[in-house]
C-alpha cells in the first residue's frame, strides 16, 4: 500500500485510541498533589510533634520519600501507580528515586559490579551531570555578577 504523508497521518488519527487528556491531567495532578501533600504532612510532624529544625524535617521527609519511591519500585508497584497517574508519579524526588531504582532493578542479572554498579545511573546519570554543571555556571555567573556589580 503507497500513501503519501498526509494519506498515512489522516489513516493514523482515524485508527488511533484517543486519548484521554482531562482524565490523565486530572489523575496526574491527585496523584502528583497527593505525593506532595505526603510530603508536607510528613514534614509538618516532624517539626511540630517531633521538634526538629525545618532543614532537618525537609532531610527526614526527602529520605522517607525516596524509601518509599524504591520500596514500590523495588515490588513493582510504582509502575503500575506511574501507569494509571501518568506524570504525577514524576513529582521530583519521587520521579528520580524511581529512575534510579529501576535501572539498578533492570541490571542486576549482570552483576553488582557491570550490572547494577555500571548501569545505575543510566537514567539519572544526565540529570545529575547537566544539573551540576547548571548549578556551577549559575554560580560562577552568579558570582561574577556580585564582583562587578
Amino acid at each position: 500500500m503507497n500513501m503519501d504523508n498526509k494519506s498515512y497521518a489522516r489513516f493514523v488519527r482515524a485508527r488511533a485510541p484517543r486519548s484521554p487528556i482531562a482524565r490523565n491531567c486530572l489523575w496526574a495532578f491527585l496523584v502528583g498533589g497527593g505525593i506532595c501533600l505526603l510530603g508536607e504532612g510528613l514534614n509538618q510532624i516532624f517539626t511540630r510533634a517531633a521538634g526538629m529544625t525545618t532543614d532537618t524535617a525537609g532531610t527526614v521527609t526527602a529520605i522517607i520519600l525516596i524509601f518509599i519511591a524504591v520500596a514500590l519500585t523495588g515490588i513493582g508497584l510504582f509502575d503500575r501507580i506511574a501507569r494509571f497517574a501518568g506524570g504525577g508519579t514524576l513529582v521530583p524526588i519521587t520521579g528520580f528515586a524511581n529512575a534510579v531504582a529501576s535501572s539498578a532493578i533492570d541490571a542486576r542479572a549482570e552483576g553488582f559490579v557491570l550490572g547494577v554498579g555500571a548501569k545505575i545511573f543510566t537514567v539519572a546519570g544526565p540529570v545529575l551531570l547537566y544539573g551540576t554543571a547548571a548549578g556551577a555556571l549559575y554560580g560562577l555567573i552568579y558570582w561574577l555578577s556580585g564582583i562587578f556589580i
